[in-house]
């Protein structure tokens, strides 16, 4: 049986992280509602993970990995594995697994609707400067794409293969995922999933990239919006 179901999981200095992260694929995997495989992308980190990572994969042949030869970023990780996905249906997870895969199973049931199903954690389990810049981020972003998404930057997603290729990525474009989605003419769902606190490793986020990078962005993707071009075919012959 071919695999359906790819889970992308962009790592960053993650060392700490990967043992609980591996421990959490494998078992999931093992459970998944549908045949599953992971893509690992190493984005340049300097602590060891992308040996690691290139180690695990090497031993489980369900395990893949893409290893950058310098920091990108997560756009561009997540651009790499929309690229090199080949099954059907493809999600991403953080490596902080402060989501678990298990989650996706809770978005699964709708993805045959919808273009894109996303988690929102409802209940988040980080520290009060965190959440406020994120809800801070997230109004102003709804003011530029109006997706109305409570929770666009929530690391638990999935989506059809084929409207992730068609995301014309750039840096910082993974906040506004559902927005593109919908360029696609596709609906999308938002569903309430379990958030966990981080327990290894330090967070990569502070106020500058949760709230003046993305209002940057915000003007990218308006340009984008302006400039999309998208288009189905009625017939072909020939």
């Amino acid at each position: 049986m071919e695999f359906q179901f790819t889970i992308i999981v962009p790592v960053y200095n993650e060392i700490e992280s990967l043992p609980r992260l591996f421990d959490f694929l494998q078992n999931y995997v093992k459970s998944a509602s549908l045949k599953s495989c992971v893509l690992l992308v190493d984005d340049g980190s300097g602590d060891g993970s992308a040996s690691a990572i290139e180690k695990f994969c090497l031993d489980h042949e369900d395990f893949n990995c893409l290893l950058f030869d310098k920091n990108y970023g997560k756009g561009a990780a997540l651009k790499a594995a929309f690229d090199h996905t080949k099954t059907p249906l493809l999600g991403y997870l953080d490596a902080d697994l402060q989501t678990h895969p298990e989650d996706f199973e809770l978005l699964l049931p709708y993805i045959k609707d919808f273009g894109l199903v996303t988690g929102w954690r409802k209940n988040r389990k980080d520290t009060l400067v965190k959440r406020i810049s994120s809800k801070t981020g997230n109004a102003v972003r709804i003011f530029f794409t109006h997706d109305n998404i409570h929770d666009t930057g929530c690391p638990l997603k999935i989506m059809h293969t084929e409207y992730a290729k068609k995301i014309p990525m750039f840096k910082g474009l993974q906040r506004f995922l559902p927005a593109m989605i919908l360029l696609q003419q596709k609906e999308i769902k938002e569903v309430v999933i379990n958030h966990y606190p981080r327990i290894e490793g330090e967070s990569k986020y502070n106020f500058k990239n949760r709230f003046l990078g993305p209002l940057v962005d915000c003007f990218a993707y308006v340009w984008i919006k302006k400039s999309y071009i998208d288009y189905s075919i009625k017939a072909k012959h020939g």
